[in-house]
This record gives C-alpha cells, structure tokens and sequence, in this order.
C-alpha cells in the first residue's frame, strides 16, 4: 500500500522545499493588477503581459506586511507623486513564503520608486508627443479668456474643500465683481478621474454658450492620488474643448498631462479664483483708463472749441458790418439795375402796344365801308364766293350807312 501524506503534511514538505530552495530576495518586475490595503496590510495582485500582444503571461499574489508598508508606502508616494494601483509598472524586492494554510505568495519587503518613476515618465512623454502629432497640445492656449469673464463652469468634486475655497474667494473679492458659478460634480482622485471629468466636460458643453470659462479644481485629497489627470482620453477631450480651461488641481510636483494642454494652469482653487478676479480687474483699469483719456480729450476739445467760439464772437459784429455793407451795396445795385430795366421793358411794351393798336385800327371793318366797300354776309357769316349762293337764299349787306337784305333771284 502507497505511503499517504495529509495535505498538511505535503504542505509543510513544500514550505521546506521552497525555504531550502528560495531562502533569498529577488528584485522582480511586474505590474500591478490590484493593489488594496486591509487593516495595514497590502495585498498584490502581480501581472506580466507580452510586449506585442499585450496578453498575460504570468501571474503571482504579494503582500506586503503593515510593518514594512508603512515605510515603503510613504517613500514611495513621495518619490513618485503617485499612490499604488493598477496599471502601475513596478520593481519589487520580494522573498518566497509558503504557508501551510494560506499557501504560497510572495513577500515584499521594499519597492523601488525610481522604477516607476522612469515608466511613468516614459508614458507621460508618450502622451506629450501623441498630443503634439495630433496638433492639439497647444489649441487651447490658442483660445482667448473673454474680457468679462464672469460666467463659470466649476469641475470639482462635490466634498472637495477646494470648491468652496474657490466660490468663497470669488463672492468676497474687494471690488465687488460678480460672478456666475456653475458647479459640476465630477471625481477628483482614484481610478474614476478620468471617465468623471470628461462626463462632466460634456454637461457642460451642452450649455456652453452660457459660459465663459472652466475651471477644473481640486483640493482636500491626497497629494499622491494624481494619475488621473495625465491619460492621454482626459487630456484631448480638454485640448479639443472650445472653451478655455483653467485647472488648479493642487499639488507642487510637476505638471500633470493636464496641466500642460489647458488653457492656465495655477496651483490651488484659490489661485484660479484670484486669476478670474485679476483679469475683470485688468479689464476694469482698461475701462477706467479709457474713460479717462476719453473725458481728457473732451475736455481739451472742449477748451479748444470755446477758444474758436470767443475768437469768432469778437469777430462776428465786425465781419457782420462787412457783409452787411457788402449786401447793402449789391442789393442797392440791383434795385438800380431792376428799376432800369423795368423803365426800358415798360417803354418797348407801350411801344409795341402802340404799334398793335394801329394795326387794329388799320383792319377795322368800319373803315372800309366808309371808303365804299360793303360785306355781304348770310346767316351771319361773310360771302366770299357767289357760287356757295342758290336762289331764295336771304342775304344781308351792310354799307357805311345802313344794311340792305335781298333775296337771291
């Protein structure tokens, strides 16, 4: 009969084996698949992918004990800006542990932030020169901030103690500008970034002819918690928006991906409310500089207009006199001229009336009879032609002294 183990006992032979085998460290590559923490401890999930396809090749679990996680973890974010999670590309140094309970894992005992770090930069850089192939890093430093700036979308979580900074800095400025704050609730760290902002991006282009600007804020989270800000989605939704962005995401280390393709980017929610306010001040001292210059120039015009006034007013009886007599002097020739012209007019009118009058007198009918002429008339008409005559016709003939009716035989 075959010699039989008990699982603990074949487990304690694989937990000797693997102490005998293994009793080292090794410094390993990976990516994280998971990452969570559980009453101190940090539990691991370990993936390695094939370069070309991207498909998995190998797996492990890790855990980190609270001990060491409390000093890895801090160095770690500190060095990278960045806190644990999936997708991360990470060197750990690791040692072998097989438990007769829990089975087999590996341990970490220190993470190499440099690691990280370099893959990081790399991605970043990647996303940089992808934005850059696509000529959209720069498109939104191309928009320009309206001059009353006054309408605000806010992109912000709704707890963030950012936003309220943000609004409060805003309602109590000292000039007493007033401002239009829109809010749109969106999440400002961990994995849901990305998808949260560009939600929110699209409510607000919805209404976007009723804004003037955006400001994405942040404020109250962790320092670390930052990756979502530098994915190349988030990133060209921002570059492609046709309105200006203004982000003030609150960190000190380097510019997010983010950062770089909006509009402005300042470094608390404060600072991007005191940008707004400077700007409507800017705007203000234009218009009171204009307003200015404008009541300067009016005022010289002024003054130059009331020197012409005066100097035409001390001319004007003079030049009246002048004219005057100048009128006087040509309405005097006219009167002349007229009263000339009309004494010659009226004399070639009697003239000629004179002439028409003989005229007249030289065709009067009664002349004629009284040179022994007569006129036959009928019916009132005169008798030119004897042959327009027929018998029985009454015809009137009037002499120098009298008329004589006949009847024509």
């Amino acid at each position: 009969m075959k010699e039989r183990l008990t699982l603990l006992e074949l487990n304690r032979l694989v937990r000797g084996v693997i102490e005998d085998e293994l009793p080292e460290e090794y410094w390993v590559e990976a990516e994280l698949s998971e990452c969570r923490e559980s009453r101190g401890h940090c539990y691991m999930e370990l993936i390695q992918k094939d370069e070309q396809t991207a498909t998995p090749v190998a797996r492990a679990s890790a855990k980190c004990w609270a001990s060491k996680w409390m000093v890895v973890r801090p160095y770690f974010e500190r060095v990278t800006g960045q806190m644990l999670r999936s997708g991360l590309k990470v060197l750990l140094k690791v040692y072998a542990q097989f438990h007769e309970a829990f089975g087999f894992s590996w341990i970490v005992t220190d993470i190499d932030p440099t690691y990280t770090l370099g893959d990081m930069v790399r991605k970043r850089q990647e996303i940089i020169q992808k934005l850059k192939a696509e000529g959209v890093f720069d498109l939104q430093r191309e928009l320009i901030l309206p001059r009353f700036c006054q309408h605000i979308a806010v992109i912000s979580s709704e707890t963030a103690a950012g936003y309220g900074d943000f609004c409060r800095q805003l309602s109590e400025n000292v000039y007493g500008f007033c401002f239009s704050v829109t809010f749109f609730p969106a999440t400002m760290q961990g994995e849901g970034v990305e998808k949260s902002i560009i939600a929110a991006l699209n409510q607000v282009y919805m209404c976007a002819d009723s804004v003037d600007a955006i400001v994405i804020i942040r404020g109250g989270g962790a320092t670390a918690d930052l990756s979502g800000f530098d994915t190349l989605a988030l990133a060209e939704n921002v570059a492609n928006f046709p309105i200006p962005v203004i982000t003030g995401i609150g960190h000190d280390r380097d510019e997010s991906i983010l950062d770089m393709v909006a509009h402005l980017h300042v470094k608390t929610p404060t600072a991007a409310a005191a940008f707004l306010i400077d700007h409507l001040k800017e705007v203000l001292d234009i218009i009171d500089n204009a307003q200015e210059r404008l009541a300067y120039h009016a005022q010289q015009r002024l003054l130059t207009l009331n020197a012409q006034l005066a100097t035409l007013a001390e001319a004007l009886p003079r030049l009246f006199a002048t004219v005057k007599t100048r009128h006087d002097a040509k309405l005097d020739g006219l009167y002349t001229s007229l009263t000339l012209f009309l004494e010659r007019r009226l004399t070639a009118e009697r003239y000629r009336l004179q002439l028409i009058e003989e005229k007249t007198k030289a065709l009067d009918p009664a002349l004629l009879l009284r040179r022994g002429y007569s006129m036959t008339m009928k019916d009132g008409k005169i008798v030119r032609d004897a042959k327009l005559l027929k018998a029985g016709d009454e015809i009137e003939t009037r002499l120098e002294k009298g008329t004589i009716k006949s009847i024509i035989k």
